[in-house]
């Protein structure tokens, strides 16, 4: 696969690869069978690799971002680094106390961005991070500050370009105005799209790339899962994979039908309506799903040939309607741009 997209400047495989499925989160995997799959996707085209300070495992005794995500890439980066376009985030932490004493999860100081770029940059291994993304909003510190510090990163070639995770159109703007925002990335699905009433069109206005996460609605829109397999993990306490699993099986169940029109997958279908979407909107999207089996990556790449037509599309966009609970995973309304828009 030769094909890539730009977010702002930086060019990009038309898929990425979300590396926080090669973590604890979703199930236990290894590090080398992490580094297994990684190989297969770069090897097949995929080469935007989107991790965290905050994923992983936390070590015993960690006090900040557990960092072993990105530790877990470092062997690998250390052969490979040419091959990819690497995005990398910062600001989610372990709780402290932010304004009015409050517990908060979030930290956007200029001195954090830098502190954190250092210990991601020698966690990972590498010299420069090509995208470096605020990971949430911190409601203490003014956007424009925290985005500020990150422009001084790329002065000081430790980044080459800014994006933003889960900000209102206006914390946008405002980013923008600052320094050259690269990508935005949400969370933006066929079962959820609150983004597309303000957050995308402003990217479209500003040329903002937007790289959607959780694409597959955390694997529930491939329709491989089962009940008892999210119940072990956060999936399965949320209101949507949790109490309104059955009645949201009416979702799957158009997806279904469009990818056996197409003798598609219904993954390879929901990242089709991404890309379809997003041109219809003027964005550029580069979705990251994640898996920990090389043949899933795979047949992810699938979706970029894929063409939808107007039923096809029109089907598909009925299932915004029939989903039922919210995106959110949290109790904190906050958490996600549709709670601050």
């Amino acid at each position: 696969m030769t094909t890539t997209t730009n977010l702002g400047d930086l060019a990009v495989s038309p898929i990425g690869f979300g590396c926080m499925a090669l973590s604890h989160v979703y199930g236990g995997t290894t590090d080398d069978a992490a580094r297994a799959t990684l190989g297969a996707a770069v090897d097949a085209g995929i080469t935007f690799l989107d991790t965290s300070d905050v994923y992983g495992k936390p070590r015993e005794g960690a006090t900040g971002p557990a960092g072993t995500n990105e530790e877990m890439l470092a062997p690998f980066l250390s052969k490979r680094r040419d091959e990819v376009q690497l995005a990398t985030k910062f600001g989610i932490t372990a709780v402290r106390t932010g304004a009015n004493d409050s517990a908060k999860r979030t930290d956007g100081r200029p001195e954090y961005a830098r502190s954190a770029c250092d210990a991601s940059l020698s966690r990972l291994g590498v010299e420069t991070i090509d995208l470096y993304y605020h990971h949430r909003p911190d409601p203490d510190v003014p956007i424009e500050e925290t985005v500020g510090a990150m422009a001084e990163l790329i002065e000081a070639g430790k980044i080459r370009h800014i994006g933003l995770s889960e900000v209102t159109s206006e914390e946008l703007r405002r980013a923008h105005a600052t320094h050259p925002i690269a990508a935005l990335q949400s969370e933006w699905s066929l079962w959820s799209r609150d983004v597309e009433d303000y957050v995308v069109p402003a990217c479209a206005e500003l040329g903002v790339g937007f790289v959607p996460y959780s694409p597959l609605g955390r694997g529930f829109l491939t329709g491989t899962l089962t009940k008892e397999q999210v119940a072990d993990d956060f999936r399965g306490g949320t209101t949507r994979m949790g109490e309104a699993w059955d009645a949201n099986q009416k979702v799957l169940q158009i997806a279904a039908e469009v990818a056996q029109r197409h003798d598609a997958t219904n993954a390879q279908v929901a990242l089709a309506w991404l890309f379809h979407r997003a041109a219809e909107m003027g964005v550029n999207a580069v979705p990251i799903p994640g898996s920990r089996k090389p043949e899933r990556a795979l047949e992810n790449l699938g979706a970029v040939e894929l063409t939808l037509d107007a039923d096809d599309m029109a089907k598909l966009d009925s299932i915004r309607t029939l989903v039922e609970g919210t995106r959110n995973i949290v109790d904190n309304p906050d958490w996600i741009s549709s709670g601050r828009e």
